[in-house]
């Protein structure tokens, strides 16, 4: 698939509730680093996903101020995660059917790129960067309030911070406390993605993955409650 046609920015105005001004914008928010390997100079999505995350943040922690003014800011903290994490994006994209545009590389495209959850949540992510730059912030809030706002509303209390919980669980066994590991740290400086393990002393260890060191520490303490059956388990989709 190449860059979009007009009809496709035709679509994609209707999927978006957002005309583009100027479509550069549009065709580099969804050009896949793999479709620059082809010789051609192209603009990637990165640098906008780098802008929309940071969008995004700041639009859902308005959002969730004015929703839930009495909610403290524990609650507050993990309402925001759960918003704001690469599978909600992904999940956003998914239902905008937002893989069927981008733009990939033929070995992409044949590992099936346009399902991948991680391709899924950096396009979602680098529309919003694209709106913002080229509408400003309302149409990027716009935007976002129609994807996300009953996502907030509808959520259920979100659930306690999972170092916390399994750190009170160990305690009240008398075990150590988790041990948390960096075992693997990939990506570029602006974007980098690491992979942790968490140990108590006597279990088998779990692992998580996040973009902040912070976020892979709360995915290994949740898989871990998981496992000793505290948690249900939430769907696992590969990257």
């Amino acid at each position: 698939m190449g860059a979009p046609s007009k009809i496709d920015a035709d679509i994609l105005a209707e999927v978006l509730g957002y005309r583009f001004k100027t479509q550069a914008h549009l065709v580099e928010a969804l050009t896949h680093a793999s479709a620059a390997s082809d010789g051609r100079a192209r603009r990637t999505y990165q640098r906008l996903e780098f802008l929309g995350d940071r969008v995004l943040g700041l639009i859902i922690a308005d959002m969730l101020l004015e929703a839930f003014p009495n909610a403290d800011e524990g609650e507050l903290a993990r309402r925001f995660n759960a918003l704001v994490r690469r599978e909600t994006c992904a999940d956003v994209a998914r239902k905008l059917n937002l893989g069927a545009f981008v733009i990939l590389g033929p070995s992409e495209i044949s590992s099936g790129g346009r399902s991948k959850r991680a391709i899924l949540a950096d396009a979602c992510e680098s529309v919003i960067g694209a709106i913002y730059h080229d509408g400003g912030f309302e149409a990027a809030r716009d935007f976002i309030e129609r994807q996300w706002k009953r996502r907030m509303l509808e959520a259920d209390r979100p659930r306690r911070d999972a170092k916390t919980a399994l750190q009170e669980w160990a305690q009240g066994r008398s075990m150590p406390p988790p041990v948390y590991e960096i075992v693997e740290r990939t990506g570029p400086d602006h974007a980098p993605h690491f992979k942790v393990r968490a140990m108590i002393s006597g279990l088998e260890p779990a692992f998580g993955e996040g973009r902040a060191r912070r976020d892979a520490e709360q995915s290994a303490a949740a898989a871990y409650l998981t496992s000793l059956g505290l948690w249900e388990p939430e769907e696992i989709e590969h990257e």
